[in-house]
């Protein structure tokens, strides 16, 4: 369930849901990866790190807590 907040707090994003919808449009499938590999400390928590991306390019990299209550732009 984590994994899930994880994602769904990064794509329910205004500005996410904004560059999704401009891709969809275009014909392009949108994907989002979650790298639990690449896990960030601050502010005494750890985040995930949450790739959005489209045709295989990094749109943006997002930091969430595994609960999805707090998230770091990069």
């Amino acid at each position: 369930m984590p994994l899930h907040r994880a994602i769904t707090r990064v794509k329910l994003l205004p500005e996410t849901e904004v560059w999704a919808k401009g891709e969809h449009k275009q014909g392009v499938i949108v994907q989002y990866a979650l790298l639990l590999e690449r896990t960030r400390a601050a502010h005494g928590r750890c985040y995930w790190t949450v790739e959005a991306r489209s045709e295989g390019r990094l749109w943006r990299r997002f930091y969430v807590t595994p609960d999805g209550k707090s998230l770091l732009p990069e």
